[in-house]
């Protein structure tokens, strides 16, 4: 994997590019939970069931579905990393992007409905370490 570093000012520049693939992402990763949770009350009917049992025949259709949808997020989570950021967590919509802090390597946060990169993190730190951008990880 190359690592690219940003500044907040770069980042921000990807994000009308970043927002609208990661909605979809976030989109389908929803559709995926709910496939995968029909697919799973199914599971419990189809014992012995026939292979042209409608429950049967559903599972097969969800199956498709569910590989069809998980090879979009992928590909979607791909073409997101090509560009540098780091996917963290495609249900809430969260992108990290690598930064230099003075010469510590560090993560700008940032989550879908925000409207800039405005924080920060360690890198082994999670959202919940988050740090406005105006306090310096060279503070801590």
């Amino acid at each position: 994997m190359k690592l690219t570093l940003f500044t907040a000012e770069s980042a921000g520049r990807l994000l009308p590019e970043l927002e609208p693939r990661l909605r979809a992402l976030v989109a389908m990763r929803r559709e995926l939970r709910r496939i995968e949770t029909r697919m799973g009350v199914l599971a419990l009917t189809l014992a012995g069931a026939s292979a042209g049992n409608p429950d049967a025949t559903e599972a097969r259709e969800l199956a498709g579905r569910r590989d069809g949808l998980a090879a979009r997020i992928r590909a979607g989570l791909e073409a997101i990393h090509a560009l540098g950021p780091v996917v963290k967590d495609l249900d809430s919509g969260l992108l990290d992007f690598y930064s230099l802090a003075g010469d510590r390597l560090v993560f700008l946060c940032w989550k879908l409905g925000e409207t800039e990169i405005a924080h920060w993190h360690p890198l082994d730190g999670g959202f919940s370490n988050r740090r406005p951008l105006d306090k310096s990880p060279l503070e801590e």
